[in-house]
């Protein structure tokens, strides 16, 4: 009977240790957060930022986590450096006053295993507003040149420039942004 109990405490413990939420840090060498909107109706333009930083926090077993996720607004790189300098103005992301974005979230939503939401608050321009991302893939497993654990998925969510104070040129330049997160972090 003692010999039950101990190896039922064992599992026990054991599942505890798995359950266990783990930290990942963002790595900004894979994670270059983009945005896409409708020029005049004549394409679909796309831009990113080059530098983001964060955490996110996972406890798969629980299907809990949090996600910390800091974008520099003035990496911004739309491909012409004219055009980078008229993105970072006052008009639109300001980056004098205002250098970062941020997303924050506490809410991960799993349909199963699979994450497949998140949750947060935007904040862009001093502005803070709830978004929800979409994800679209997400997977962990471990990394096979850092030889670490390391997660990654897809996000996207569609947002309102005019609810950040950046409605400049709207409704001719779309006013709804597709923000798309490619996001890679390594286990801690």
């Amino acid at each position: 009977m003692k010999r039950i109990a101990l190896l039922s405490l064992a599992a026990t413990f054991s599942a505890a240790t798995l359950a266990a939420p783990e930290t990942y840090v963002i790595d900004g060498s894979h994670t270059f957060p983009g945005f896409s909107y409708s020029h005049l109706g004549y394409s679909t333009q796309m831009s990113r930022f080059d530098k983001t930083s964060g955490k996110i926090v996972l406890d798969r077993q629980a299907k809990t986590g949090s996600v910390e996720v800091t974008v520099d607004t003035t990496s911004v790189n739309t491909g012409l450096p004219l055009f980078n300098e008229h993105i970072q103005g006052e008009d639109f992301l300001d980056t004098a006053k205002h250098p970062a974005m941020t997303f924050a979230s506490d809410k991960l939503l799993f349909e199963g295993d699979m994450l497949v939401a998140v949750d947060g608050t935007l904040r862009l321009k001093g502005i803070a507003k709830p978004v929800t991302l979409t994800v679209t893939s997400f997977q962990c497993m471990p990394h096979p040149m850092l030889e670490k654990d390391a997660c990654g998925a897809n996000a996207t969510a569609v947002v309102k420039r005019s609810d950040f104070n950046m409605g400049k040129y709207a409704p001719q330049v779309s006013d709804e942004v597709t923000l798309t997160i490619p996001v890679e972090a390594v286990k801690e």
